[in-house]
């Protein structure tokens, strides 16, 4: 019986990776994936969407929620690494969106759809889950789980000293669903930041003749090459793949239960996660946190469930 699952992504180059590994594993039936803005604008984003569901062309189509902006988003780029338009130079057509409703309503109609059957994997900022559960907070009790890539517990952060990117880019909005009593499993950037792969990956991927090959080539030969010349790296972190791992083969990763929380007003730490580890505190939380990983395996699933995309189109 195949798990259900609604992805939440901003289209970059890892969330789109991460599509192509969940939408044809036959261990998933992905039912939406929900456009979010944060490495890229909100529209976008749900352009980027639509193009990578396109040129992949899986068996069953998800549906799609349309991204929203928010006001309060900070000023930052990181189309360094990224692109112009968030996937490197693909380039894919995309068809004109009639009605398409924002991704907190997709969530919350297929939440009620299939009440307490649904986890929600999220790769980008969680604005979508925010503005769900502001709009009706009822929907907590049709959630089955929720995997969120992002915060860090002992390393810097990716964009500053003390955040990571999704977090930072809408603090409200993780500090809301940290706080809320969704059952949330935490995989943070000192775990997805540490799997990375060389140049060698570009050899396991499916031959580019084949829809996910074309997409998988161009997204990570840009990587590659960004990484190298902006970075100084010769080695690249897949994050959201790490994720998406994770919701599928949880025993491949040590969890620990950890009270959390997001600095939201702070000047220098927007967007930290706190984690307390203290062996004195609250017994009861919902939130469990990734703190190792079986690095080699989850790179051995990541190649091979890129290799099984290759095979269906």
């Amino acid at each position: 019986m195949r798990t259900k699952v609604i992805i939440d992504c901003d289209p970059g180059i890892d969330d789109a990776v991460a599509l192509a590994m969940a939408l044809f594993d036959p261990r998933l039936e992905v039912l939406a994936i929900t456009a979010t803005a944060g490495s890229i604008s909100a529209e976008q984003a749900t352009d980027n969407v639509q193009a990578i569901i396109n040129q992949l062309d899986p068996p069953r189509f998800p549906r799609i929620g349309r991204a929203i902006s928010i006001a309060h988003a900070p000023v930052y780029d990181d189309g360094y690494l990224h692109g112009p338009q968030g996937l490197g130079e693909f380039k894919a057509q995309t068809s004109q969106r009639q009605h398409t409703p924002t991704s907190d309503k997709v969530i919350a109609e297929l939440l009620r759809m299939h009440p307490g059957q649904v986890s929600l994997i999220c790769l980008g900022p969680l604005t979508n889950l925010a503005r769900m559960l502001q709009r009706d907070g009822s929907v907590v009790d049709f959630i089955d789980k929720v995997f969120v890539s992002g915060g860090t517990v002992r390393c810097n952060g990716n964009v500053t000293a003390a955040a990571e990117r999704n977090i930072f880019f809408d603090p409200p909005a993780a500090h809301a669903v940290f706080r809320s009593p969704i059952t949330k499993s935490i995989i943070p950037l000192d775990i997805t930041d540490g799997v990375t792969f060389g140049v060698d990956l570009l050899e396991k991927l499916p031959g580019r003749e084949t829809r996910a090959g074309k997409l998988l080539h161009q997204l990570l030969l840009y990587a590659f090459r960004a990484h190298h010349q902006k970075l100084g790296r010769e080695m690249i972190p897949l994050q959201d793949p790490v994720t998406m791992i994770a919701a599928l083969e949880p025993a491949l990763f040590q969890w620990q239960q950890m009270p959390a929380d997001v600095e939201v007003e702070g000047g220098i730490t927007r967007g930290m996660t706190v984690f307390d580890r203290r062996h004195v505190r609250e017994p009861q939380t919902d939130i469990e946190v990734a703190i190792g990983v079986e690095k080699e395996e989850v790179r051995r699933q990541i190649v091979r469930g890129l290799q099984y995309a290759g095979q269906q189109t």
